[in-house]
């Protein structure tokens, strides 16, 4: 069965994209790398020694960029219900984070060590309707606040993808309670026509780790 004309102007376009160029050209996993990178030239939250959690992590472009970044000195854990190839420098763990014995075997991992950033790059498949897409985007962006809240240490931020439209100011009120600053990104790796930004939340106020 022959794809479909959008399908086929879709992946003209992916080719020709200057990321997915550069990607191929440099090693990375996935485009999605240049937009964690273009954040972290900006705001520095990757840093030596670092224990990191990435949510959603397949194929790997994030936990991949982060492991250069931070050297052997950090950590970084990368969660996802698929699976994933290995990357030096990652230890993974397949799971849905929402379930208990995730949660269990993360904290197993870390052995007691604090974790001083979660990452997500999580989004729903794209439907083309916003009166699905949003709150599904919505959805997985409170899921990933939530799981933060979990697992963060005092003064540990947050980076996620989210989606402007429907519920995503509520989202930014409720992290501007739990985090000292809150700001929004857009890397120039995102596609201009796209509502996607990045929330950065800096300096979790409170720990709810024991």
């Amino acid at each position: 069965m022959g794809r479909s004309k959008s399908s086929q102007q879709w992946l003209r376009k992916h080719f020709d994209d200057e990321f997915v160029k550069r990607a191929q050209r440099e090693g990375y996993r996935s485009r999605a790398a240049y937009k964690l990178d273009e954040i972290q030239q900006k705001d520095r939250i990757l840093r030596s020694a670092s224990v990191v959690v990435d949510l959603g992590a397949a194929p790997g472009g994030w936990s991949q960029y982060a492991a250069q970044t931070i050297g052997d000195k950090g950590r970084i854990i990368a969660l996802d219900i698929l699976p994933m190839e290995p990357l030096p420098g990652v230890e993974f763990l397949q799971g849905d984070f929402r379930e208990d014995d995730v949660l269990v075997a993360l904290t197993e991992l870390l052995g007691g060590d604090t974790v001083n950033l979660v990452m997500s790059d999580m989004a729903p498949n794209i439907s083309g309707m916003e009166a699905v897409d949003q709150p599904r985007s919505m959805y997985l962006a409170e899921l990933a606040s939530e799981f933060a809240a979990t697992v963060l240490g005092k003064g540990g931020d947050l980076l996620l993808k989210g989606f402007q439209g429907e519920g995503f100011d509520a989202l930014l009120n409720d992290l501007r309670r739990q985090y000292h600053k809150v700001l929004i990104r857009k890397p120039k790796a995102s596609r201009p026509r796209s509502r996607e930004v990045y929330v950065l939340a800096k300096g979790r106020i409170h720990a709810n780790v024991s």
